[in-house]
């Protein structure tokens, strides 16, 4: 597991990780790309618990998502099972595991403010928080791609499957855009990645 897990998670963060890693039942595994999910928790049927995280997020991502996913297992274990997934007890859970880690030797000074201001109430995913995400995107390596708050009104735009859409209007926090094909009105998050089309 040392071995491994070092490869996707900063070097300073090692040592700790390993002492949250040590429960008997636990059993992470790292995953390829997966596009709805960074990565998630269950309890098994045969009472171990099983953590995935995928291997191409960048090692920061990577460890806020992973400490995300073992916030779960031990709020589910100090509170119950009743408790809501991404509660108070999760979210003071996952805080107080965090905490260690958000230090210049960890990440680097550039995302410390964002991630300081992240977890004075963190999110059931830092992908909804904007300004964390820009700046975690800045240390993944180069895509081409475009955020949906970069994209023009009326633009077009695909997504990871192909589909095409045009940029609408923005609601509170999200944008409106409307799939060419079915004329259908959806939400994205204005981190949402994608290809801009250009005409």
């Amino acid at each position: 597991m040392q071995y491994t897990i070092s490869h996707y998670i900063p070097e300073a963060s090692l040592p700790r990780v390993l002492e949250l890693l040590e429960h008997d039942n636990l059993i992470v595994l790292v995953k390829k790309e997966r596009k709805t999910r960074h990565g998630d928790y269950r309890r098994l049927p045969n009472g171990k618990h099983q953590i995935t995280v995928n291997g191409s997020l960048n090692k920061y991502r990577f460890l806020i998502t992973l400490i995300h996913e073992i916030a779960h297992l031990e709020a589910f274990s100090k509170f119950g099972r009743q408790i809501k997934p991404h509660g108070l007890e999760w979210k003071h859970t996952f805080q107080h595991l965090m905490l260690p880690f958000i230090n210049p030797e960890v990440f680097p000074d550039a995302i410390l403010p964002a991630l300081a201001k992240h977890f004075k109430n963190p999110k059931a995913s830092s992908d909804t928080d904007v300004q964390l995400a820009l700046a975690l995107k800045q240390l993944d390596a180069p895509n081409n791609k475009s955020f949906i708050f970069e994209v023009l009104l009326h633009q077009t735009f695909k997504i990871h499957n192909g589909r095409v859409f045009k940029k609408g209007a923005k609601r509170r926090t999200r944008h409106e855009c409307v799939e060419v094909k079915t004329g259908k009105t959806y939400l994205f998050n204005a981190n949402a990645e994608v290809d801009i089309i250009n005409d």
